[in-house]
């Protein structure tokens, strides 16, 4: 079932995971953003802890993306075609850093450790 899965998944497989790849990369270009800036820090507590162990400029460099998309988005702009071009949406900076504190997250419950962060309203 999990190969059918990865299968049905793979935009290099299936047509329809391309096109819906494409659409998304088409979006992330016009406002310059990466998807690793679609991963909210508020909503789980291991994207606000991978971010923190980033280095401070990639954190920056987010943080940069994140405010040129919402200024574009009030002014109802994109961005213009020659810097879409240059855009690398499927560029990965988060998923690494994200992985591993996942796995040490697992780790810990396995052992019966304490949580090493605990959920605070923001």
């Amino acid at each position: 079932m999990s190969s059918f899965l990865q299968t049905f998944l793979d935009p290099k497989k299936n047509f329809l995971a391309r096109m819906h790849m494409k659409a998304v990369s088409t979006r992330l270009r016009r406002y310059g953003l990466r998807y690793d800036d679609t991963y909210d820090q508020y909503y789980h507590m291991d994207i606000k802890e991978a971010l923190n162990r980033l280095p401070r400029e990639v954190v920056d460099a987010r943080n940069q993306r994140l405010k040129r998309a919402m200024d574009l988005s009030m002014k109802h702009e994109y961005l213009s075609e020659d810097l879409q071009k240059l855009q690398t949406p499927f560029r990965s900076y988060l998923q690494e850093m994200l992985a591993l504190v996942q796995r040490e997250r697992k780790e810990r419950e396995a052992l019966g450790a304490l949580p090493l962060y605990q959920r605070t309203l923001p």
